[in-house]
This record gives structure tokens, C-alpha cells and sequence, in this order.
């Protein structure tokens, strides 16, 4: 029993940091936080963190290694429940912006400090990343299966783009429509055809 509020107190405590780094290294960027200043943020001193992480490096791996993994993992659940289609596809949206919205610091360091990772670490998560765009990509195929492949994965990349905006976006009482709104055009980018170009000679002034 005691084991076991002890592991409990001890993941606990280890969320809480994690936490804490995830706002800091989004608010001022990696280079831009301390030990101590992560410390601080969690109401530890800063050494106090190694009882938990060898170092800043090791915190921003878990934070970053976990997100690619808790994505492909949610991703493979809702492909597990039925086959591709486009009902497929719209809970793979709800679930994007779900995880944008709930992990809002997460994917602000996603964006801009993945790069620093150690190197085991970064082709981690590149190849889940890859993973994540192939699994969504099968399911548009499916559901279009007249797109080109390399056209897929485009519109694929894009909609990435457009559901980790979301958090910036979806902030004050408009954010339950605007969530609505960001879900249909994710949508429509995936797997509605592109409108023909009109011809030159339409936009020539009379």
C-alpha cells in the first residue's frame, strides 16, 4: 500500500513538471529556461528536478517523444473501431483538435524545438510523425481514392497545419464554433476536388 502511494505521489509529481517545463519552454523557448526557472515553476528548487530527469534535455524529450506517441496511439484506436470512411476521418479531426486544444504548449514546442532533441530521440518522433501522416493518408485514399498519392499526403501536412492552429484561434466564448469551424474545413481540405482553374482569357477586363 505504501509502494503504491509512493509510485502514485512520485508519477504525480513528475506530471507537475512536466507540466510546468511544457508552459516555460513555450512561453520563452528552450535556450530561454533554467533548471532553476523549471524548478521555480513546479514550487521545487531547481535540483530537486534530477531526483526525476537527468537534465533540461531529458524533459524535453518526454514532452515530446509522449505527444507523438499518445497521437499515433489515439489515431490507431479510432482505425481499430471501424474501416475507412469518412466518419473515420472526422473522428480523426475531433480527436486532433482535441489533443491541440488540451496540449496547446506541447504543440508550440513541437513547432519550434524539435530540432534540439538528441538524435535517437528526434528520429523517434519523426518516424511516429511519419506513421501519423501515413494512417490518415490510407483513410483519405479510401475515401478518395482518385487522389494522387503525393497529393494526399499534401493536403494531409496542410490540415496538421490548420488543427495545431486551433489553440491560437479557439481562446474566448466563440471557441466551441470556431472549433466547428476549424473541423469542416479540415474536411473539405481532404477530401473535397479542386476547382478548376479559371482559364486566363475569363479574367481579361472587357
Amino acid at each position: 500500500m505504501v509502494e503504491t502511494w509512493r509510485a502514485t505521489e512520485k508519477a504525480s509529481r513528475r506530471a507537475l513538471y512536466l507540466t510546468a517545463a511544457a508552459r516555460l519552454f513555450a512561453e520563452h523557448g528552450y535556450n530561454g529556461v533554467s533548471i532553476d526557472d523549471l524548478g521555480m515553476a513546479a514550487g521545487v528548487s531547481g535540483p530537486a528536478l534530477y531526483r526525476h530527469f537527468p537534465g533540461k534535455e531529458a524533459i524535453l524529450t518526454e514532452l515530446l517523444v509522449t505527444a507523438s506517441e499518445r497521437l499515433m496511439t489515439g489515431c490507431e484506436l479510432i482505425l481499430a473501431q471501424s474501416a475507412p470512411g469518412i466518419e473515420t476521418l472526422r473522428s480523426l479531426v475531433d480527436f486532433h483538435i482535441d489533443f491541440a486544444l488540451a496540449e496547446r504548449d506541447v504543440i508550440r514546442i513541437q513547432d519550434h524545438e524539435l530540432a534540439r532533441l538528441p538524435a535517437d530521440a528526434n528520429h523517434r518522433v519523426r518516424a511516429l510523425q511519419r506513421r501519423y501522416v501515413q494512417a490518415w493518408s490510407e483513410v483519405v485514399a479510401a475515401v478518395r481514392p482518385e487522389f494522387a498519392p503525393g497529393d494526399i499526403d499534401v493536403r494531409v501536412l496542410g490540415v496538421f497545419g490548420l488543427l495545431n492552429s486551433t489553440p491560437y484561434s479557439a481562446r474566448d466564448e466563440s471557441g466551441v464554433r470556431v472549433r466547428a469551424l476549424f473541423a469542416e474545413m479540415a474536411l473539405a481540405s481532404l477530401v473535397r476536388a479542386l476547382v478548376p482553374a479559371v482559364p486566363s482569357s475569363v479574367l481579361e477586363p472587357l
